[in-house]
């Protein structure tokens, strides 16, 4: 408190800059005054700072101005700090029965955030930080996960990517709240889709709904028309979980409107026992088979339509049940297994050439053994880039700095991936140029279906709009009807 020429804060500065800087926590371009905190603060231009040392290092360099301000009269300039960091936490799943379809996810987040520092120096100059915490793939652990790490950044959590529909649904309530955007790529809660009710949640670039009415599409194409439909038999294989069920009501809805008889089959958690289910298939004949599994299920699946010898072409998964874990393990009887994807299986673009170069330093072999290339590390390679352009665009409203989560939002909602942007970021055709707006967090993207050839997958089709004249009403109902069961007043948009 008698502390009037402001010796403890210089001091406590310069130990706190010479302790960050040997530790690797803090690069500077002009440390030539570190020996003299009262100078030091003038010239010290930061590059690299990890965010819990941020604000004590602000603090103390406050301080010091508050001191020079009200000693000496000098009007200082104030220092130039480039200490912002953008916070993006993980929730992974390494480990566990899911663990062969986590893991590459979470190394496809990590090597794209790690190529946007290494190669760009962050987003517009802004470091993107991230940190994991296990889930395995159980929705308590999510939540927990979730609370640990939303304060983490100098700014908090800039979004969340659960990376469960479970998970998902606990995090829906919470994200007004917290105000932590939530960014449920292609699975989650559908009704999420309309953004008038749900401000905080976006699930493009399409939903579970979109996929199985574009599904139905593809199998009426197959079939050589909507009018051959009547009368086929769809079975609906599906893990016995919220996400699981997510594209029955679809089912459901279209079965009425094209007559096909649909078949439900539910396998429960973790999906490695379905003798059961597999016997019903082969009694009950169906023409085609839609699957919607995860991790270990999807290949002991395939596995098992491989032993009741039913034609591989004519089972498709959705795009969680296409992965190189769930095909693999089958060897030769996974041939011709099709799942729906929304982005390429090759990892021939420019953007992975980038991330072999400023990840893995060119070796290759070594981000093999990362899952580099492999679908599921391709499609969180989309999600990555989501995440990091709703960040750019945020920041050309607010500026080039570390944003708040309500910021993000903003981004999210006003995203416009253009053909020409995914050129620029060497992804065009990689994937579909994605445009969201106020009302609708979906967009209705279409869907592509890729087929397993024992070696590697390929694209079998055109790309397959979804039904939107039925899903679009569908969501919007479901929406209404989560607003009326929880006070919420939809947005006009």
């Amino acid at each position: 408190m008698a502390d009037f020429e402001r010796e403890t804060a210089s001091l406590a500065l310069s130990i706190l800059v010479k302790r960050l800087i040997l530790i690797g926590e803090l690069e500077v371009i002009d440390a030539e005054h570190c020996h003299d905190s009262l100078l030091m603060y003038k010239t010290l231009i930061i590059t690299k700072m990890t965010g819990r040392y941020f604000k004590m290092l602000r603090n103390l360099i406050l301080i010091l101005l508050g001191g020079v301000l009200g000693v000496t009269g000098v009007v200082a300039t104030t220092p130039v700090v480039e200490a912002d960091e953008q916070f993006i936490p993980m929730l992974v799943y390494r480990t566990g029965p899911y663990a062969p379809s986590g893991i590459p996810v979470a190394n496809g987040f990590r090597d794209y955030y790690t190529m946007i520092n290494n190669r760009d120096g962050g987003i517009n100059g802004v470091k993107i930080t991230f940190e994991e915490c296990e889930t395995e793939y159980n929705t308590k652990l999510g939540v927990e996960c979730y609370e640990k790490l939303k304060n983490k950044g100098s700014t908090g959590a800039s979004l969340v990517n659960p990376f469960s529909t479970g998970i998902t649904y606990q995090l829906i309530p919470k994200a007004s709240v917290d105000e932590v955007p939530i960014l449920s790529m292609g699975y989650g809660r559908t009704a999420a889709a309309d953004g008038r009710v749900f401000k905080w949640v976006f699930n493009f670039p399409t939903t579970y709904w979109s996929q199985a009415s574009a599904f139905i599409r593809y199998v009426a194409q197959q079939e050589g028309g909507e009018a051959n439909l009547k009368g086929k038999k769809i079975a609906h294989v599906y893990h016995n979980s919220a996400y699981g069920k997510e594209a029955n009501p679809t089912l459901q809805a279209l079965a009425k409107k094209y007559g096909y008889e649909l078949v439900l089959l539910a396998v429960d958690h973790p999906g490695q026992e379905q003798k059961a289910t597999w016997l019903q298939i082969r009694r009950a004949k169906p023409d085609w088979i839609f699957m919607s599994g995860w991790g270990v299920m999807n290949q002991v699946a395939i596995k098992e339509a491989a032993s009741i010898r039913y034609p591989m072409d004519h089972f498709v998964g959705n795009w969680w049940s296409g992965s190189d874990a769930d095909v693999v393990p089958a060897a030769a009887s996974a041939n011709g297994y099709k799942s729906a994807t929304f982005h390429s299986p090759k990892s021939d673009f420019p953007v992975h050439s980038d991330i072999i170069k400023h990840v893995y330093d060119g070796d290759m072999s070594k981000a093999k053994k990362n899952s580099f290339g492999e679908v599921l590390y391709n499609r969180t390679i989309v999600n990555a880039m989501f995440a990091v352009e709703a960040i750019r665009t945020a920041q050309g409203k607010y500026g080039n700095r570390a944003l708040t989560g309500a910021e993000v939002r903003w981004g999210l909602e006003n995203l416009n991936i253009t053909k020409n942007r995914l050129k620029e970021m060497g992804m065009e055709g990689f994937t579909k140029p994605v445009k969201v707006s106020c009302s609708d967090h979906e967009t209705g993207g279409p869907i592509i279906i890729q087929q397993w050839n024992g070696s590697k997958w390929n694209i079998v089709s055109d790309w397959v709009a979804p039904i939107r004249e039925v899903v679009r009403p569908m969501v919007e109902k479901a929406a209404a009807a989560y607003a009326t069961e929880n006070g919420i007043k939809p947005r006009s948009c």
